[in-house]
């Protein structure tokens, strides 16, 4: 075997760098850890700032069933680019290997299996105590929505149920919460749906009807075409024609739906 063929086949394969990961080494604005204490419960945090003058909202980025991973810190980036500030807790902070969080697990397996084990209430105060944060960032003016993504789709609405604070509700592909517990919410509540979904897009008829005669606002959105996950699968070199539309799509509502909260410069 000659020297060159030797090299070759001790060389790393070299792959593609994912591109949530090029985002975040590339991204010119300011990010941060935060850790919030929660009685002897400590939160880890991801935080984004946007590069504006004023005071803007903040946008609370609840994580798939993965945990907090580099494609939902992606989309904290995102936000933060589009003006807002950005705020990713881990929600598994603590329920790792050695008191770990998301990146102490062996698998995304091990993750998400530990991440439905989480109590309800446990999920919730962290958020709570995510919103207080973000109140006391001098780049807030405020207002504080919520946003997530599969499991933490289902958790934005839920979150929705419980937080009277919120101006706003992102639902991606997430479950309703029970018919009983709608009347509490007090924002509007916007859904982002996979046509080829019906585990969840199946619901949408009925979760529309209970939120209506519930006399809240609710706005589904379903995108021809597209699975379960379109937010993240969109964005893979690989990504089918209708994941990649309704990512773009849904990116282009999310920020609109965003901007109607700031006022405009006088």
């Amino acid at each position: 075997m000659n020297m060159w063929i030797t090299l070759a086949l001790l060389a790393p394969l070299q792959t593609p760098q994912d591109p949530a990961l090029a985002r975040l080494e590339s991204s010119p604005r300011h990010h941060e850890w935060v850790e919030l204490e929660r009685g002897a419960r400590k939160v880890k945090s991801f935080v984004v700032f946007p590069e504006v003058k004023a005071k803007v909202p903040a946008v609370l980025v609840i994580h798939e069933n993965k945990g907090l991973t580099d494609w939902v810190r992606s989309v904290a980036d995102q936000l933060a680019e589009a003006g807002y500030v950005a705020l990713a807790p881990d929600l598994l902070s603590g329920a790792g290997p050695a008191d770990g969080d998301t990146g102490s697990f062996a698998s995304t397996e091990a993750a998400t299996k530990a991440l439905y084990a989480l109590d309800s209430a446990q999920v919730l105060g962290d958020l709570d105590a995510l919103l207080a944060h973000a109140r006391t960032l001098s780049a807030c003016n405020g207002k504080v929505f919520v946003a997530g993504f599969c499991w933490g789709g289902g958790k934005s609405f839920e979150y929705a149920t419980h937080q009277q604070e919120l101006s706003g509700a992102f639902v991606f592909y997430g479950t309703a919460p029970k018919d009983e517990v709608l009347a509490t919410i007090t924002c509007p509540v916007f859904g982002f749906y996979g046509e080829n979904d019906a585990r969840i897009t199946a619901g949408l008829e009925a979760t529309t009807a209970a939120m209506k005669k519930a006399g809240k606002s609710y706005d589904p959105v379903v995108y021809a075409g597209a699975g379960h996950g379109f937010l993240r699968a969109g964005e893979a070199g690989d990504a089918s024609a209708e994941n990649r539309k309704a990512r773009d799509e849904a990116w282009k509502r999310w920020r609109e739906l965003l901007g109607h909260s700031v006022p405009s410069p006088k």
